[in-house]
C-alpha cells in the first residue's frame, strides 16, 4: 500500500489543459485524412520550480488504432515553469477517423531534485457535427 504525503502534491502540482480544433482545409475525408491542431497550456500550481524535460502522447482514433508518441520536450522546447508560471503552445496530428482521443503525460523534473509526471487528460478529436 501505497500512502501519498498531501504536501507533496501541492509542491508538485502542473495542470496541463488542450483545446483541439479540426483542420478542415488539410483533411480529405476521401482518402481517411482528418487533421487536427491542439492548443496546450501547461501550468505550474505548485510551490517548486519544474522543467518539462519529456512527453508521452497516446493518440487513439474511432478503430482503436494506437499511436504512441515519446521524444524530449515540446516543439523543440524543455520549458522551465516557475510556480505560477504558465507554458503555452500548439500542435497537431492527422487520424484516419473523424473521431479520436489523445491523453499522455510529461516527465517533469524539479529544482528540488524530484522527478514526477504531470498528467494530460483526454480530450477528443472530432470533426464538427459528429459529436453531440
Amino acid at each position: 500500500m501505497t500512502i501519498k504525503d498531501p504536501t507533496m502534491e501541492k509542491d508538485y502540482d502542473i495542470e496541463v489543459t488542450a483545446k483541439p480544433v479540426y483542420i478542415e482545409e488539410q483533411s480529405d475525408p476521401d482518402s481517411q485524412r482528418y487533421v487536427f491542431a491542439y492548443f496546450i497550456s501547461i501550468e505550474n500550481k505548485g510551490t517548486v520550480a519544474a522543467k518539462l524535460i519529456s512527453r508521452h502522447w497516446i493518440i487513439t482514433d474511432s478503430n482503436r488504432k494506437v499511436e504512441e508518441v515519446k521524444g524530449l520536450g515540446v516543439v523543440g522546447e524543455q520549458p522551465h515553469l516557475l510556480p505560477g508560471q504558465k507554458f503555452e503552445y500548439n500542435s497537431g496530428c492527422v487520424l484516419e477517423t473523424e473521431v479520436g482521443t489523445m491523453e499522455g503525460s510529461y516527465q517533469m523534473h524539479a529544482d528540488d531534485g524530484h522527478q514526477f509526471d504531470a498528467r494530460i487528460p483526454v480530450f477528443t478529436l472530432s470533426i464538427p457535427r459528429t459529436l453531440h
